[in-house]
């Protein structure tokens, strides 16, 4: 479907904006799944002033939502109403050893980046970072994981932005890290970290690193067309054993299928629908909860309206 197109309006109450605003943006060219529909308006901050100015001036009736790289991430097949804002490596990219123990990373820094630059710097503790397909940004509001390794873990500071424009900081304690999730309020836009390591071997952690690249090319589907986990690991055990004993592995919906490697990774066999994988995870969830009475919780972020609505 296509939105009214509200970018000239918008652009008329915020004369001094410097990012890029554009109307009806397909959303499949920027997920990892490459399926879904548009966004309203799709607004790419140039900086962090930029998006506080832009936020403050943003009528508040208007819906925003925040991706990353797309990698963890449904846009449903009828769009996104309002505006959606990435924000660029260009403008929120930023890699920098900041103290002996210490890396600052903007929030569109991939992870496997960060975990990179604090190797090079000799900063240790961070390299299950380069197991994970997102960015900062994405690890902040999810608490990303892998291989024993947690955003909490590493985490001093954590910079955003409100959605009335006002800049906000918080301490480790005040994001409230629980698992794959933060208590940090859904309207900040985080623009910025600092995570602490320590100092070690270069060597030694760039061993660690390779590890955790070997572990992930052996188990995981990683050059197909996923969101990387779909279902968070319920207490006690791991969401691909249930979905495994569900009789899940290979099941399909449409161009949807789950790994045939990695049973709980969605894939975009070539044709699927927004539609088809969401509708593939619903099932999956279904089967589970009949098979052994558990539910199963979505890690895939899911965003707009389904097409029939």
């Amino acid at each position: 479907m296509t939105f009214p197109d509200i970018t000239p309006d918008l652009a008329a109450r915020m004369p001094k904006l410097r990012g890029r605003m554009i109307a009806n943006q397909s959303m499949a060219e920027l997920t990892w799944f490459r399926a879904g529909g548009a966004a309203q308006v799709l607004f790419t901050p140039a900086d962090e002033e930029d998006l506080s100015y832009f936020l403050s001036n943003l009528e508040g009736a208007i819906d925003v939502a925040v991706v990353g790289v797309g990698s963890n991430l449904i846009v449903r097949d009828g769009g996104v109403k309002g505006v959606v804002i990435r924000l660029s490596p260009r403008g929120f990219g930023q890699i920098r050893k900041v103290a002996k123990d210490q890396i600052e990373a903007g929030s569109a820094a991939l992870d496997k980046r960060v975990a990179e630059a604090a190797a090079e710097a000799g900063i240790g503790g961070l390299e299950f970072l380069s197991g994970i397909p997102g960015s900062v940004g994405g690890a902040l509001r999810m608490n990303a994981g892998a291989n024993g390794g947690e955003t909490k873990d590493i985490l001093s500071l954590a910079t955003g932005v409100r959605r009335d424009g006002e800049l906000v900081v918080y301490s480790n304690e005040e994001m409230g890290f629980s698992y794959r999730k933060s208590s940090a309020p859904a309207d900040v836009i985080f623009t910025n970290a600092v995570f602490r390591g320590k100092p070690d071997d270069i060597a030694a952690i760039r061993a660690r690193m390779a590890a955790v690249q070997e572990h992930r090319e052996k188990a995981q589907p990683i050059r197909e067309k996923t969101g990387g986990s779909t279902f968070k690991n319920p207490p006690g055990n791991s969401a691909w054993k249930v979905i495994d004993a569900a009789g899940c592995r290979g099941l399909r919906v449409g161009g949807a299928m789950m790994s045939e490697m990695h049973c709980n990774f969605l894939i975009n066999t070539g044709d699927a629908t927004a539609t088809d994988i969401e509708n593939l995870g619903e099932e999956v969830r279904r089967r589970v909860k009949e098979h052994s009475g558990v539910e199963l919780e979505w890690e895939i972020k899911r965003i707009g309206k389904a097409q029939h609505s």
